[in-house]
């Protein structure tokens, strides 16, 4: 009996995992929300943040877990866009740290801002885990739009990530670490 459960409880992980590889978002086109979200980390979630900004898909932009020495012109200067753009309609937030903390301090600049939609920019591999804390912290009348920059992440990264979100939606589910 306990041989099949744990043979059952693999399987479903397997699967699982095997889903989240499947369904890793793609960028998303055409499509305009009120505010932008990128959360600092891997190669291109910024860029791909400021390309939609310029593009006019969102009025505003918050790059989210920015350490605390970087200020808008030495992004500005890294990623070759004017500082006119900074001034009028880039937000740096200095105070998250991880994932959780990210979607806390956006869901603040939501609300202080009066968004009904928000465009999650990060990487495709960590999509489904930045949703789901930023879910949790906005209010429940928030849309938010998924839109995955691709990333080239080796298979021990993505079982990791898969296993950070499996943990983190128990403890959501659960109320352990809200």
């Amino acid at each position: 009996m306990a041989r099949r459960l744990i043979g059952l409880l693999v399987l479903v992980y397997i699967l699982g995992f095997v889903a989240f590889m499947l369904l890793l978002p793609r960028p998303r086109e055409g499509q305009t929300t009120d505010a932008i979200v990128v959360p600092t980390g891997a190669v291109g979630r910024i860029d791909r943040g400021l390309d939609l900004l310029q593009h006019h898909q969102a009025k505003r932009l918050l790059i989210t877990g920015t350490a605390l020495g970087v200020r808008p012109i030495d992004l500005a200067l890294q990623y070759h866009v004017p500082v006119a753009l900074f001034a009028c309609c880039i937000d740096l937030g200095h105070e998250a740290v991880d994932t959780r903390s990210n979607a806390k301090e956006t869901a603040a600049w939501v609300r202080t801002h009066g968004y009904k939609s928000v465009r999650l920019v990060t990487s495709d591999w960590h999509m489904a885990r930045a949703r789901m804390e930023l879910k949790a912290a906005l209010d429940g009348d928030v849309a938010i739009v998924d839109d995955g920059v691709r990333g080239d992440q080796p298979l021990g990264l993505l079982v990791v990530e898969y296993n950070k979100l499996l943990l983190r939606w128990m403890a959501l589910r659960t109320g352990i670490g809200e």
